[in-house]
């Protein structure tokens, strides 16, 4: 989404990430200016899918390019609305599908019944946008929520180095020699 609305180009965000230039620029729109359908809704299921989302908001964005008489590439009057609109939506489909794996967890047995915990890492646990929405679905549901601080939430290599330190400060799976063990560098 960040690429299609140009956001290199805009100046609050030239030198941002586009996850990170979507949150800054939603902060200021308007969500209520645009509405898109949550994905998925017909299944009853965990899986998370965002191509269907997507699909939506490049149709959205063509429209308001059309309507403001812009071409692709240029940016829109609203775009602050796009990113927050977009925010939201893949917000509540993230809570909604978490929601319900919290649920078929509990009703399988598969968690504890008392002390659970919800970890999100990765890209979408730097949103502060996601992450309070994940923050008020475990409060409600008495679950934990563990999430790395952001800086470390922006690089695979530094959450797979974060996840070996936490393995290792609890002697889980370590191995503590590497003899015999092949890799091939890609």
């Amino acid at each position: 989404v960040a690429r299609r609305l140009s956001l290199r180009k805009h100046p609050e965000c030239h030198s941002m990430a586009g996850g990170k230039a979507i949150e800054h620029l939603a902060q200021t729109g308007n969500q209520e200016l645009l509405t898109f359908p949550l994905p998925m809704q017909q299944y009853r299921n965990c899986d998370f899918s965002f191509s269907g989302l997507q699909n939506l908001v490049n149709n959205a964005i063509a429209q308001k390019e059309k309507e403001e008489g812009i071409q692709e590439g240029e940016i829109l009057s609203c775009v602050k609305d796009v990113a927050a609109a977009v925010q939201h939506a893949v917000t509540v489909h993230i809570i909604q599908r978490t929601y319900r794996a919290m649920l078929f967890c509990i009703k399988n047995s598969i968690l504890p019944s008392k002390n659970a915990t919800l970890v999100v890492s990765g890209g979408v646990a730097s949103n502060q946008y996601i992450r309070k929405g994940l923050q008020n679905l475990a409060d409600a549901n008495d679950f934990a929520l563990l999430c790395p601080p952001p800086r470390l939430c922006t690089d695979n290599g530094v959450m797979i180095a974060w996840n070996g330190i936490e393995r290792l400060r609890a002697g889980l799976g370590v191995l503590h020699s590497a003899a015999g063990i092949r890799y091939e560098p890609r």
